[in-house]
């Protein structure tokens, strides 16, 4: 039987968070880097435990997504995956409607970058997939991301989008999306 729990990062002691950190290097295939890591905490965490063994994860931390004039509070879905012996029972769906449900409670929009194979699962799940231009803000001012067009999904939640508009994330080290 397993057990879903979210908790901040704040609230999980050092042990959980190795547990996580090696999941997530088993699911990534060690493509994992330390700025992926860090993109994934300081957020809500959502953790599915088969007895001690934790099964899957998802993160959901807080960034600026600049669109229509507006500088947005997104829910940022980070680190989402479940370990590969145990897909295909539910897993996934369970963490991501824990995940929607705390984007919907807080921000304005969900946004997530979704692997090939990940895109149909999202896109079932109500999130769409963002047709338009996408930039990062980065220090020296606003560049192009054309390699991620057409891997951003949002999920619509109070602010009024235009899938087809410019989309333009916060910067940050690693990935920017």
């Amino acid at each position: 039987m397993s057990e879903l729990r979210t908790a901040h990062t704040s609230e999980l002691d050092s042990a959980t968070l190795g547990a996580t950190r090696a999941l997530l290097d088993v699911v990534f295939d060690d493509y994992f880097s330390d700025d992926d890591w860090e993109h994934a905490l300081g957020g809500v965490h959502v953790l599915v435990w088969e007895g001690d063994e934790l099964i899957g994860h998802a993160s959901v931390v807080q960034r600026r997504l600049l669109h229509g004039g507006s500088a947005l509070r997104c829910g940022y879905v980070e680190a989402v995956g479940v370990r590969a012996n145990r897909r295909r029972r539910g897993h996934g769906s369970a963490i991501m409607e824990a995940v929607e449900r705390v984007v919907h409670g807080a921000y304005l929009l969900g946004a997530l970058v979704a692997s090939g194979e990940g895109a149909a699962f999202y896109a079932a799940r109500g999130w769409q997939r963002w047709r338009g231009p996408t930039s990062t803000l980065t220090p020296t001012g606003i560049e192009r991301t054309q390699e991620h067009d057409g891997e951003i999904y949002v999920l619509p939640v109070a602010a009024p989008l235009d899938l087809s508009g410019e989309l333009t994330c916060d910067w940050r080290d690693g990935d920017v999306w």
